[in-house]
């Protein structure tokens, strides 16, 4: 099964790169979901969440409170965002790797891991070519203020918080940029699609270092 990592930081467009993959026959493990299902009610984060943060980063009826859980990681706590990845990304990495798995055992020829801290989090390590989506920074923080309804200063934060563009895009196989309309976005992604169908791997997997076994 050939597994195609796509990334970038917040505001990069990476989701509309996957989305277009998807229609042409890969199918996305997406990390941010992941990430949803663990912090949603019950989910399997809350109770170290909880130990670490407090309670309150957390409603009255017990569910995540995501703003005020993002005003202390993106806040002057500097450590505390270093304290949620430690929960979060080897949860995130776990099911990612069991997902591929089940993937690779139904028979997908073509998956797609769209994790925007693949580099920081070693699941580039699960892919056999890597993506790496851009935009210009004012393309970024519009995408981010609007859709996430953050001010100038909040998207910043979160920008900084990842890898800058220039390493992510040192370290990818391929780079993607998407500042154009859609209809030329969806044309340059198509030709990327083909192209990297036809490469072939890039890199080898090292699928052994989640203690899993995923190679193809």
């Amino acid at each position: 099964m050939r597994v195609i990592a796509i990334t970038g930081g917040i505001g990069s467009g990476k989701s509309t790169l996957s989305a277009l993959f998807a229609q042409w026959g890969a199918v996305v493990v997406d990390a941010d979901a992941i990430s949803r299902k663990l912090t949603a009610p019950q989910g399997e984060a809350l109770p170290r969440i909880r130990d670490v943060f407090g309670d309150t980063v957390f409603h009255a009826d017990g569910t995540l409170d995501r703003a005020a859980l993002a005003g202390r990681v993106f806040g002057d706590d500097t450590a505390a965002l270093a304290k949620l990845n430690a929960i979060m990304h080897p949860l995130i990495i776990r099911d990612s790797v069991r997902a591929l798995d089940l993937l690779r055992a139904q028979g997908v020829k073509a998956a797609v891991i769209d994790a925007p801290l693949l580099f920081e989090t070693g699941m580039d390590a699960l892919a056999d070519a890597i993506v790496c989506v851009t935009a210009p920074l004012a393309v970024r923080l519009r995408r981010i203020g609007r859709r996430d309804a953050l001010t100038r200063e909040q998207a910043l934060k979160r920008i900084r918080s990842q890898n800058p563009a220039a390493r992510n895009e040192s370290l990818a196989d391929y780079v993607f940029t998407t500042n154009t309309p859609m209809f030329i976005t969806r044309w340059k992604a198509r030709t990327l699609w083909k192209r990297i169908l036809t490469d072939g791997a890039r890199r080898t997997p090292d699928a052994a270092s989640f203690g899993t076994a995923t190679r193809t």
